[in-house]
């Protein structure tokens, strides 16, 4: 069964906010990579700079799959495994600093509701999808 009509239109509303988005965010990672790899060394990450442009590849791939509905699946997925890795390793406000904890724990939050996302998109990758490429996705 399709997606179209305007379930279709919010669903494309939805994938250009959130595929774009986590697509920039992927872009991000590669406009700051010193500032976040200091930021990954200082959260005690193995090969940190090796961890920012991978997880800049995995948001930049992730999200334009989403956003264009090509490949879904893999792109749905990659996003849920980059949110399910860094959420508790980069933002873990039960060991932040009394000044650090709020700031960390909203991240956490923000993260949990982006899986959620992620994960919505990766169960309805295997439906048709109006305006979308459709390559992958039925």
């Amino acid at each position: 069964m399709a997606i179209t009509g305007t379930a279709g239109a919010f669903l494309l509303v939805g994938r250009v906010l959130f595929g774009g988005l986590i697509a920039f965010q992927g872009v991000n990672h590669f406009t700051n990579v010193d500032q976040l790899t200091g930021y990954a060394d200082a959260k005690g990450v193995p090969a940190p700079r090796v961890g920012v442009v991978a997880s800049g590849v995995m948001l930049i791939l992730g999200g334009l799959s989403i956003l264009a509905g090509a490949y879904a699946t893999i792109g749905a997925g990659m996003v849920a495994v980059f949110l399910l890795v860094t959420s508790p390793a980069i933002h873990d406000f039960w060991a932040a600093s009394e000044e650090q904890a709020q700031s960390e724990m909203t991240d956490f939050i923000k993260n949990g509701e982006l899986l959620g996302a992620a994960l919505t998109f990766l169960a309805i990758s295997g439906t048709e999808w109006g305006y979308a490429v459709g390559i992958g996705l039925f």
